[in-house]
Formats: C-alpha cells, sequence, structure tokens
C-alpha cells in the first residue's frame, strides 16, 4: 500500500478548515479507505472534539515525534468507522516542538498502512505551516467568499506554488446565495478568478454546523445536512469520480468587479 498525504489548509483562521479535514477524513473512511488525520495546529487542538474523540486522547503528534510513545499508541480509533483513526495535536506545546522532517518521515511511514493520511494545517502562514506544507502530495485549500480570506488564500497558493506544490484543489465554504444575489458576498465565480486552481467543492452555509461541532458529528453523517451532501459530493471528487456540483441558486451580480481587479493590481 502507498498511501496518499493531503494537506488541508487555508490562508486565515475561522473558515472551515478543520470542520473540512473531519468531514473529508470521515468520509473517506465511510467510503472504505483506510485513513488517519493528524492535527497539527499544536497548541489550538480542536480536531478531536469535532470527530468527537477528545476523551480518547492520551498521547499526541509531540509524543510520537520525541519517542515517548510508540506510533500506534497514539492513534485513537473512530468510534463510528474502523477505517478512521486519529493523531491528536499537542496543547501544551508550540509549533515548534516537531519539524517538517519529523512530520515527513511520520506520514513515509504512516504510507505504508494507510490509503490517506490527512493533514490539518495550521490556518496561515506561520509556524506550522510548513510542517503541514512539505509532506504533502496534493492540497486542498479552504476558503469563504470574503474578501480577507481569499486574499490570504491566494497568498497561501502562491507560496506553495514557489515550493514545487503543483497538486492543489479549491473549497469554497459557508457560500450563502441569498448575501451573493444581493451583491453583498462573493460568487463562485468571484472567486474562481482569483484563485485560479481547481474547484474540489461548493460548501453551503449550515445553520447546524455549530451543533454538529458542539456533539462531535460531522455534518457527512447528517443526510438532511446540504454541507454533509456536499462533503460527500468532493469525497466523490478526491476518489475520482466524476459528479456534478451542487445548485446552489447563486448568480453573479457583477457588483464585486472593483473587489476582483482588486486583486489583479
Amino acid at each position: 500500500m502507498a498511501g496518499k498525504v493531503l494537506t488541508i489548509t487555508s490562508g486565515k483562521g475561522g473558515v472551515g478548515k478543520s470542520t473540512s479535514s473531519a468531514n473529508i477524513s470521515l468520509g473517506l473512511a465511510l467510503r472504505g479507505k483506510k485513513v488517519v488525520t493528524i492535527d497539527l495546529d499544536i497548541g489550538l487542538r480542536n480536531l478531536d472534539m469535532i470527530l468527537g474523540l477528545e476523551n480518547r486522547i492520551v498521547y499526541d503528534v509531540v509524543n510520537i515525534v520525541e519517542k515517548v510513545c510508540k506510533l500506534n499508541q497514539a492513534m485513537i480509533k473512530d468510534k463510528r468507522t474502523d477505517n478512521l483513526y486519529l493523531i491528536a495535536a499537542a496543547q501544551t506545546r508550540d509549533k515548534s516542538a516537531v519539524t517538517a522532517e519529523q512530520i515527513v518521515e511520520l506520514t513515509e511511514e504512516l504510507k505504508k498502512d494507510f490509503d490517506y493520511i490527512i493533514l490539518d494545517s495550521p490556518a496561515g502562514i506561520e509556524g506550522g505551516f510548513k510542517n503541514a506544507m512539505m509532506p504533502a502530495d496534493e492540497v486542498i485549500i479552504i476558503t469563504t467568499p470574503e474578501i480577507s480570506a481569499v486574499r490570504d488564500a491566494d497568498r497561501v497558493i502562491g507560496i506553495l506554488e514557489s515550493n514545487n506544490k503543483t497538486e492543489m484543489s479549491l473549497i469554497i465554504n459557508r457560500i450563502n446565495p441569498e448575501l451573493v444575489k444581493k451583491g453583498d458576498m462573493m460568487s463562485k465565480d468571484d472567486v474562481l478568478q482569483v484563485l485560479n486552481i481547481p474547484l474540489i467543492g461548493v460548501v453551503p452555509e449550515d445553520k447546524n454546523i455549530v451543533s454538529y461541532t458542539n456533539t462531535g458529528e460531522p455534518s457527512i453523517l447528517h443526510s438532511q445536512s446540504e454541507s454533509g451532501l456536499a462533503y460527500k459530493n468532493i469525497i466523490q471528487r478526491i476518489m475520482g469520480e466524476n459528479v456534478p456540483f451542487m445548485e446552489i441558486n447563486e448568480k453573479k451580480t457583477g457588483i464585486l468587479t472593483s473587489i476582483i481587479n482588486f486583486f489583479k493590481e
């Protein structure tokens, strides 16, 4: 088995990066893929809570690289499927506690036993971003349709390209068709004009996301959730299947043309 390292990142915090990591990891596992997801947001651990596994953690990724525990001791098996494991971030350390080389070594070891190694990157380009970028075979960038988020995502894309990371795709999260129609939110096409990388998913705004997060039940588990359906479609695309994008009744208004031109200056 030769696994694939999939890094999930964003230019800024608060755009749903860890929520996307949880849904993608769980979705791939439910499709029969063997998955391990690693929270690399050291000091700000939350992927365990989104997956509902916070009470099972004994060791973390720093413990692994420091040889405090064996690799299998730090892997927490998901309670819904035997195919998903979590390696948590350390809460009481900072991002300098691990190096990119150590994460490369760890992911190479995990590739022997897993189909996908999902790296939940810290937001932004500081600290642990390099740790998540260096081992990546493919990078998924998460943005919301907001000016600041798109601008920061554009900067991340530039850094990835300068480091010869060419396998990139985009998820536009929390899009609200009503706000798009009013001209108060960038549309999918607006975002794609700025971020010229392949689109792998558009996730609509979901009022239940907070309750899903608080209960440790990602939206992909909820059959009536529009965001959950969007993530199921994303999983199919990651696995190479050709599925249409969800119709969320948005249309480009043209009001944000000046914003788009701002990025091109």
